[in-house]
């Protein structure tokens, strides 16, 4: 089976391509790595179709530099920035007394059938809240014997002119089953323990110019949505108010910023001074302390949480955080992070998580800047991925070892094989003794006579 995956993480400041499948023990291996900067992108959204289709090819055609073969699925992560979620349910009759994956798929589909959506809006996402069977809560229904099979879902819907656009960037890139995922679900996936998915989580994907929220409880994704502001807007900050470039406040972001560090009370750091060119006159320097600089940054990383901590409370998701807060992107590696996290999230446990482990010779992918791309990795290659219709209204179902027939040399003696029984040129010789049998009958036949 080629079950190839290319995933596509396409964000504001950089496009990573992996182009990854399943080994023999069903575990994700990495054939090839991408990455490009960004053009044409800007907040989750396609601004210049042609800068976004040469930065996209580019990472592709990076990560297939030594892969030939067909690719099977291509999964893309897209902004939950223009999604709409809503909850719907469905019933069926089990037919044959048993739920195969045909009754979890037509269950699904009729959910989908149920809910009220805008004609705007396109379906990505159909996952599973709970299953019942007979009215008896089940996490996964197939091959459970009963009479009635129910479904709760969580649908996440995307503008149809977003996934339009998306689509006509990838045409020239010659990818086949194209499905997306929005960015907070694969974050999930790429972080989240099984405890974490039961109990509840939420997870902040905190990315150059967007941040990305959701909720995980009884492992089911349960809210999803966007804040259009992420670490570039400190960088922004930085260079208005230090009359410097763009580029020289990223820098002083990476390596002098701290969001919870008081310099006021350490009078060797108050007294460091930078010096720093200055914005259209790059000739001419100028020196800043090191002390003014949190007082700059502080307060847009404090605005970024409570933004995020609204939303959550908004949509009552924060009181099913049980297991805690988890931030994640690019923003997670400022110093103090963590720290203004938790007075923000007060009551919370706050940490910052870093995406699981893939063994490869190509590409890191502890940073947290890869969680997306990692997580897009689980969503088509996960052995214990559960039951869902992705964004083409086809069941994903787990994916499991397939049987392996022994050579003939290792099957039983006294049972016979069936090499060339299809072959119409092999003749089965007549045993000898059969033969000397016949001949005696007809001997005897021509005596009577």
């Amino acid at each position: 089976m080629n079950n190839t995956t290319l995933a596509i993480d396409i964000g504001s400041s950089k496009v990573v391509a992996v182009l990854a499948k399943n080994d023999d023990n069903l575990d994700i291996n990495i054939l090839g790595t991408g990455t490009s900067n960004s053009s044409g992108i800007l907040k989750g959204n396609l601004c210049n179709i042609e800068e976004a289709t040469t930065c996209i090819n580019y990472a592709i055609s990076l990560a297939k530099k030594n892969y030939f073969d067909e690719i099977e699925n291509t999964i893309v992560s897209i902004s939950s920035k223009d999604s709409k979620s809503i909850r719907s349910s469905a019933s069926i009759n089990i037919n044959n007394g048993m739920v195969t994956e045909v009754e979890i798929n037509q269950v699904l589909q009729m959910a989908i059938y149920n809910a009220s959506i805008i004609p705007e809006y396109d379906i990505v996402h159909c996952i599973p809240i709970f299953f019942l069977v007979d009215n008896v809560e089940i996490k996964n229904p197939l091959n459970i014997n009963g009479s009635r099979l129910e479904v709760s879902v969580y649908i996440v819907t995307v503008k149809k002119t977003t996934l339009t656009n998306l689509k006509t960037v990838l045409k020239n890139v010659k990818t086949n089953n194209i499905s997306f995922v929005v960015d907070g679900y694969a974050s999930s996936l790429a972080l989240l323990d099984e405890h974490q998915k039961k109990f509840g989580t939420s997870v902040i994907n905190i990315g150059s110019t967007t941040t990305e929220i959701a909720c995980f409880k009884n492992n089911s994704l349960l809210f999803n949505s966007s804040l259009p502001v992420g670490s570039n807007n400190i960088t922004n900050d930085l260079s208005i108010m230090l009359h410097t470039p763009i580029k020289t406040a990223e820098k002083i972001k990476l390596e002098y910023i701290s969001l919870i560090k008081n310099y006021a009370s350490d009078e060797s750091l108050t007294q460091q001074k930078i010096t720093i060119p200055r914005i259209a006159d790059e000739q001419s320097n100028s020196e800043i302390s090191v002390g003014y600089i949190p007082t700059i940054v502080h307060a847009r990383g404090e605005e970024i949480l409570i933004l995020s901590r609204n939303q959550l409370k908004k949509s009552s998701s924060l009181e099913n955080s049980n297991s805690g807060i988890i931030i994640t992107g690019g923003m997670s590696n400022l110093s103090g992070i963590k720290e203004l996290a938790q007075k923000v999230f007060e009551g919370f446990q706050v940490s910052i998580s870093y995406p699981k482990k893939l063994k490869n010779g190509y590409l890191d992918f502890s940073s947290p800047e890869y969680s997306t791309v990692v997580g897009l990795l689980y969503y088509g290659l996960d052995s214990n991925r559960t039951y869902q219709l992705d964004s083409n209204k086809r069941l994903i179902k787990p994916i499991k070892l397939e049987p392996v027939k022994p050579p003939i040399s290792q099957l039983p003696k006294d049972k016979p094989t069936t090499q060339g029984q299809n072959k119409p040129d092999v003749l089965i010789p007549i045993s000898k003794q059969k033969s000397k049998f016949g001949e005696r009958i007809w001997k005897k036949i021509i005596d009577a006579f």
